[in-house]
């Protein structure tokens, strides 16, 4: 098998039925076998009914399997795990694809040139965006999986977003999978596992490509368009910064695993956030401060469970710090 587009879903029968539709149609050179798995990450609507019924329809392209570990992270490694194609792409359950998305996203891992590859992501907003958000602010625009590095094929110089990549079987067998103590779960918006995956083997020289012609289109409904959603989007992204790399270093002084500068930069958006008057300004401060409880958050937590019960963080997120991704957005 050269290609297996792994499909994770959770709770999302309706859209789930709509990208399967868009799947089974992509147009791929005659001389590839290809797959669709889907991953049911333990959905109790009726996921398992449209995924079989597809599979029943489509019995030589598509295959389920039922993850009952809740975790974005465990589905995808469920996913890996399952296949045996020697190039692994990967995208959501509530994104539309154009019909030559998976042969632009993967022709040249198939001929095995670059160990994975992003393609574009773009936006489909549900109504017209409110004067607080800014579409030219990449740190607003967050939570709303936009990914767009230009109008060239190319290097990757930054991490893929796991709506649009793909990457060659080897480098999980190299590297190992998904962190599973990072990724969205029904109970948090924690992500970074993709990120922190294809950091991982940049870290070890390994080479990404950049694929433009690769578009999927993931909505932006209303419910997401909304101050408490992207605050809270903000608050599990700094929390899974540092699940992921650890507090921030060479802080001197701590309060319960908390460096004091991250309490400094605390107050200091705070501050600002309450007295900006323009309301674009004032949210990306707001913005900041939920960002800054993510990680205190995190660092605490981590704190308490060193002290009650010896856990320890996991040592790949030791990461060199040439490829850390902390936020340079003024936040620290």
């Amino acid at each position: 098998m050269d290609v297996t587009v792994i499909l994770c879903t959770y709770n999302r029968c309706r859209s789930l039925a709509v990208v399967l539709e868009n799947l089974v149609r992509q147009v791929m050179p005659d001389s590839a076998t290809w797959e669709i798995l889907v991953v049911d990450n333990n959905s109790t609507d009726g996921t398992r009914n449209v995924a079989e019924e597809f599979a029943t329809k489509y019995p030589e392209r598509i295959r389920y399997v039922c993850e009952a570990r809740q975790g974005l992270s465990f589905a995808r490694n469920a996913g890996i795990s399952q296949s045996s194609a020697r190039v692994l792409a990967f995208t959501d359950d509530d994104v539309t694809i154009e019909a030559d998305w998976l042969r632009n996203l993967t022709a040249e891992l198939i001929q095995g040139n670059w160990a994975g590859a992003g393609g574009r992501i773009v936006p489909l907003w549900s109504r017209p965006l409110p004067g607080w958000l800014c579409a030219d602010d990449p740190n607003t625009m967050g939570p709303f999986v936009a990914f767009d590095a230009g109008a060239e094929a190319g290097e990757l110089v930054r991490t893929p977003y796991g709506a649009n990549m793909a990457f060659r079987r080897e480098m999980f067998e190299k590297y190992g999978g998904f962190r599973t103590d990072l990724g969205r779960s029904s109970k948090n918006l924690q992500g970074r596992e993709d990120i922190e995956f294809a950091s991982r083997i940049l870290a070890r020289g390994e080479r990404l490509r950049y694929e433009p012609s690769a578009v999927v289109y993931h909505p932006a409904p209303s419910e997401r368009m909304t101050q408490s959603f992207v605050l809270r989007w903000w608050f599990w992204y700094g929390f899974g910064e540092v699940v992921d790399l650890g507090p921030p270093p060479g802080a001197r002084w701590h309060v319960h695993g908390i460096p004091m500068s991250l309490l400094r930069r605390l107050a200091r958006w705070s501050v600002e956030w309450m007295s900006s008057s323009r309301s674009q300004q004032r949210f990306a401060c707001k913005r900041k401060v939920w960002y800054l409880a993510g990680m205190i958050s995190a660092c605490y937590r981590q704190d308490t469970s060193r002290n009650s019960a010896g856990v320890e963080i996991p040592e790949i997120s030791r990461r060199p710090p040439e490829h850390s991704t902390w936020q340079t957005d003024g936040s620290r």
